[in-house]
C-alpha cells in the first residue's frame, strides 16, 4: 500500500505544476519528493506525471488518482479531528489571511489567547488588503470585510462594522463642523482609494445621498489616512474598529451621526466542504464569541449620556 506521505507529495505536485514548488511547500528535498512520486507511479505499475522542460502535468490516470487521494486525505484528517475534538485539543497548522488594521488592531490579540489555549496549534498568519486565493494560495481560512464575491466559498458572518465619518478637534476648530453630508464637499477629505469609486454613503429616511469626496490627499493604505486625519489634515471616513480608540481618547470626533451609515460584515470564508476542520472551527467559535454582539468598537458610535446607540448603528 503507497505511504500516506507518498500520497500527499503527489497531491502538492500536482497542484503546484512543479517539483521544486511542491518540495518547498513541504518542506523536504525535491529528491526526496522525487523518489515518493517514482515509488507511487512503481506500486501502482503506471505513469502518473508527465514531466517536461516546463514542468509537470497530470496524466489522465493521474488526475483519477489525485481526486481519489485528495478524499482519503480528507477523510483522515476529518477522522483525527473528531479524536482530537473529544480530547479538548486542536492541533495542526493553521494558515489564515486577514486585512492588515483589523487583524493587527484587534484579530492578533484573539489569535494570541488562541494560540495560549491550543498549544498544539500552529498559526501562519498573512496581514494583507489583498485578496487572497484560498484554495490555489492553500489557505484555511480568510477574514474578509464587506459584500462578498459569489463563488464557492463558505461564509461565516461573525460581526458588523460601520463607516463614519471623522475629524479631529483641530480641524473642526479651523474649518467649521459639516451638519449634513452635502457640507462635506465644502472641506478637505482624505480619500481612500482602495475601492473603484471613492464614495461616502447617506441616508435619511427614505432619502440615500452619495458624495464624490475631493481632497489632495489619497491613499490605498487606511492607517495612513488614520495619520492624516488624527494630524488634522482634513476629514475621513473609516470604518468604525480603526477610529474607535481614537474616538474614545477624544482625538477624532464623530460627525453626522444623525445620518444612517452603510453597515458591512466581517466573515470568515473557507475553502467548499461540508467538513470544518477543528482548527477552522475554533478559529470561528472564538471570533464569534469575542466579537458577536456590539463589537467593542461600535461602543464609540453610542449616544453621549444614553448608552443607546446613534441612528446609524440601528
Amino acid at each position: 500500500m503507497p505511504e500516506l506521505e507518498d500520497l500527499r507529495s503527489f497531491v502538492e505536485a500536482v497542484e503546484s505544476g512543479g517539483l521544486n514548488r511542491a518540495a518547498a511547500r513541504l518542506g523536504v528535498s525535491k529528491s526526496i519528493l522525487s523518489r515518493r512520486i517514482t515509488r507511487l507511479e512503481a506500486d501502482l505499475g503506471t505513469r502518473l506525471l508527465t514531466r517536461s522542460t516546463r514542468g509537470i502535468s497530470p496524466t489522465e490516470a493521474g488526475l483519477e488518482f489525485k481526486a481519489r487521494c485528495e478524499r482519503i486525505l480528507a477523510d483522515l484528517e476529518e477522522a483525527r479531528d473528531a479524536v482530537t475534538q473529544q480530547g479538548q485539543s486542536v492541533r495542526g497548522r493553521l494558515r489564515l489571511s486577514a486585512p492588515m488594521a483589523l487583524g493587527v488592531r484587534h484579530l492578533a490579540p484573539v489569535l494570541t489567547d488562541l494560540a495560549c489555549a491550543h498549544p498544539d496549534l500552529e498559526l501562519d498568519v498573512s496581514y494583507t488588503d489583498r485578496v487572497v486565493d484560498l484554495i490555489g494560495e492553500r489557505f484555511d481560512a480568510a477574514i474578509r470585510i464587506g459584500s462578498l464575491r459569489d463563488s464557492s466559498l463558505v461564509a461565516r458572518r461573525i460581526a458588523p462594522v460601520h463607516a463614519v465619518v471623522v475629524a479631529s478637534p483641530d480641524y473642526l476648530s479651523r474649518h467649521g463642523t459639516p451638519s449634513r453630508p452635502q457640507d462635506l464637499t465644502a472641506h478637505e477629505c482624505l480619500i481612500y482609494t482602495g475601492v473603484v469609486v471613492p464614495e461616502w454613503h447617506f441616508q435619511s429616511g427614505k432619502r440615500r445621498i452619495a458624495i464624490r469626496p475631493q481632497g489632495r490627499l489619497r491613499s490605498d493604505s487606511g492607517e495612513a489616512i488614520l495619520q492624516w486625519v488624527i494630524a488634522g489634515l482634513g476629514i475621513a471616513d473609516a470604518p468604525s474598529f480603526m477610529v474607535s480608540d481614537a474616538i474614545e481618547s477624544g482625538a477624532l470626533v464623530p460627525l453626522l451621526l444623525d445620518y444612517s451609515r452603510p453597515e458591512y460584515g466581517i466573515h470568515v470564508v473557507r475553502p467548499p466542504g461540508s467538513h470544518v476542520p477543528g482548527k477552522v472551527r475554533v478559529l470561528i467559535d472564538t471570533l464569534v464569541e469575542r466579537f458577536g454582539g456590539t463589537p467593542t468598537w461600535d461602543r464609540c458610535l453610542m449616544r453621549k449620556g444614553d448608552g443607546r446607540p446613534s441612528r446609524d448603528v440601528l
